[in-house]
């Protein structure tokens, strides 16, 4: 059987696209978005995207696979990649500005396409205590800020942020000095976290500047992660690195390996909104069993 599928980017971080509207059922398994995720014996991404069609309460739905075949519940440079492919696929035009209700397995999400082709995602709202995360680093009812926490026989503080799926940020004094392939996989299954965890590394430049890596359950090593730009952002408000402004607006841009990314915490709604490129890389065919 023969699939078509359109790569794209968002700030490197990179992902097959599939229309899958005609069918409930995902066009891929877990082990074939393996294999077409695999950058030596397949096209190489950091994950599968499929578009399914839309329910009551949306116009469309995402679910993803991880690069390792795991499911992954939302990604935040994913969503502004599904937008722009569904803003080709609707038949749009450059400098048309739409917005589209997306349901995920982390609730709906609503990416709006800019007119200078920016994506701005209202990312919903973060959840801090302990059980949403999950962890067990606290009291289930108990937020984690800079919770002590053991990783190859050395302390880390850490703050934990659920995006709809689980964050684990500590700030550090120089990101480019941090080991993330050997550090990264001992975070990520960690036994304080039952359903595994992204890291993000991250140093304070000054101002509303935060410089950050990343770890990515199921992707490893990427070069950028919205949903990890959100947490680092609330978890600098948290640990009082980063301040509002007078209209109760936390801003920051967030610099990643692969670009910045924007990110806005209005702390009256309590909504996130993330702001960045999306970018088509190629189209092609996957030839499956």
């Amino acid at each position: 059987m023969s699939l078509s599928f359109q790569k794209y980017q968002g700030l490197g971080n990179d992902f097959l696209l599939l229309d899958n509207r005609q069918q409930p059922t995902l066009l891929l398994s877990p082990q074939e978005a393996r294999h077409w995720c695999d950058r030596h014996f397949g096209v190489g991404a950091d994950g599968v995207i499929f578009l399914l069609a839309g329910t009551g309460h949306c116009d469309y739905q995402m679910r993803m696979y991880n690069a390792d075949g795991s499911v992954a519940e939302m990604c935040g440079n994913g969503i502004r990649c599904l937008a722009k492919f569904i803003f080709e696929l609707e038949g749009r035009t450059h400098g048309e500005t739409v917005s589209y209700r997306i349901d995920t397995l982390a609730g709906v999400m609503v990416p709006h396409i800019e007119a200078d082709g920016q994506v701005t995602v209202d990312m919903g709202t973060p959840q801090l205590l302990a059980q949403q995360i999950p962890t067990t680093l606290t009291a289930p009812d108990a937020k984690v800020i800079e919770v002590p926490l053991t990783v190859a026989d050395r302390p880390w503080l850490v703050t934990c942020v659920s995006m709809g799926n689980p964050h684990c940020v500590t700030f550090v004094e120089d990101v480019a000095a941090i080991p993330l392939e050997t550090l990264g996989p001992l975070f990520e299954h960690h036994g304080v976290f039952p359903q595994r965890t992204n890291t993000e590394f991250v140093q304070v430049l000054g101002g509303d500047r935060l410089r950050m890596r990343v770890w990515e359950r199921g992707a490893g090593m990427t070069l950028a992660c919205g949903t990890g730009a959100c947490a680092t952002v609330v978890a600098a408000v948290l640990t009082g690195r980063l301040n509002a402004d007078a209209a109760g607006q936390a801003q920051a841009t967030v610099e990643l390996p692969g670009g910045d990314l924007h990110i806005r915490w209005d702390l009256h709604s309590q909504h996130l909104y993330m702001t960045g490129p999306a970018v088509a890389v190629f189209r092609g065919t996957l030839h499956t069993q």
